[in-house]
C-alpha cells in the first residue's frame, strides 16, 4: 500500500492576518481529514474560519504537543500507513520551527513517509529579515531563562559568541514576559550591541525596531502583551 504524506501546514501568526496564507496551502487543506494539532479547540476554530470544509465535525483531530511522547507517534500517525494524508498545524506560524511538529516530521523520515513543508509565515525569519542584523550567521535560542541571574549569564555568554562569530542571536518569549525580557537585554548587553524588538508581526499593531542598547536605555517603553521576537548582534 502506498503511504500517505505528512503536510506541515503554516497558519497565521496574528489573528487578523489570514491574507498571508498562500492559496496553495488552502488548496492542500481541502481534501485532508486527519490533523495533528497543539490545541484542538483553536485548530477547529481556524479551519472553520476558512469555510472550505462541508463539515468540521467530519474531521479528525489528535493532539501533538510538547508533552507528546515518541512512543505515542506510531498510533497518532497510523493513518499515514493506511495511505491517508495528515496535516500538522502549529498554534502559530510554521510547524516544526520552535514547535512540536518536528516530532511528527522526524517519525515520518524514520518510516519512509514523505514530508511536505508548505510556505507560510515564520515570525523568527520575518523578524530576522526586517532587523537589519546579520542574516548569514544566526542562531535561534528559544526562551531566555526565567531567573534574572540565569538570564544575565545566558545573555553574556551569547553576546560573546555573537561578537566572535558576527552572529545574530534570536529569541522568542511568552507575551506577558516581554517587558522583563527587554529589561534583561538592556541591563546585560554592551551599550554598542544592536537589539531588535519585533512585536505582533503581520498583525495590525506590528512594530519592528532596531537600536543600540545605549539608545534603548533612553526609551520609556511598556511593551504590549503580544507575541514578540528579540534579536541582538554584538
Amino acid at each position: 500500500m502506498i503511504k500517505g504524506k505528512l503536510y506541515l501546514i503554516p497558519i497565521p501568526i496574528a489573528e487578523d492576518s489570514l491574507a498571508v496564507i498562500p492559496e496553495q496551502v488552502i488548496e492542500t487543506l481541502k481534501p485532508l481529514e486527519y490533523f495533528l494539532v497543539e490545541d484542538i479547540r483553536t485548530a477547529r476554530r481556524y479551519l472553520s474560519s476558512l469555510k472550505i470544509f462541508q463539515s468540521i465535525e467530519s474531521l479528525q483531530f489528535h493532539v501533538l504537543n510538547k508533552d507528546t511522547k515518541e512512543s505515542e507517534l506510531s498510533q497518532l500517525l497510523k493513518p499515514l500507513e493506511e495511505g491517508k494524508n495528515i496535516g500538522v498545524l502549529s498554534e502559530s506560524g510554521c510547524p516544526g520551527i520552535a514547535d512540536p511538529g518536528a516530532l511528527a516530521a522526524k517519525y515520518a523520515h524514520q518510516n519512509n513517509i514523505i514530508v511536505v513543508p508548505l510556505v507560510g509565515p515564520s515570525s523568527i525569519l520575518l523578524a530576522l529579515m526586517a532587523s537589519g542584523l546579520n542574516g548569514q550567521q544566526f542562531s535561534f535560542n528559544g526562551y531566555l531563562p526565567i531567573e534574572a541571574k540565569d538570564a544575565a549569564s545566558k545573555i553574556k555568554e551569547l553576546e560573546r559568541e555573537s561578537k566572535l562569530k558576527n552572529q545574530t542571536q534570536i529569541f522568542i518569549e511568552t507575551p506577558y514576559r516581554n517587558n522583563s525580557v527587554f529589561d534583561h537585554f538592556v541591563k546585560n548587553l554592551h551599550p554598542d550591541s544592536l537589539l531588535t524588538i519585533a512585536i505582533d508581526i503581520t498583525g495590525k499593531t506590528e512594530s519592528i525596531k532596531t537600536k543600540k542598547i545605549r539608545d534603548w536605555k533612553n526609551e520609556k517603553i511598556t511593551w504590549p502583551k503580544s507575541p514578540a521576537v528579540f534579536l541582538f548582534l554584538a
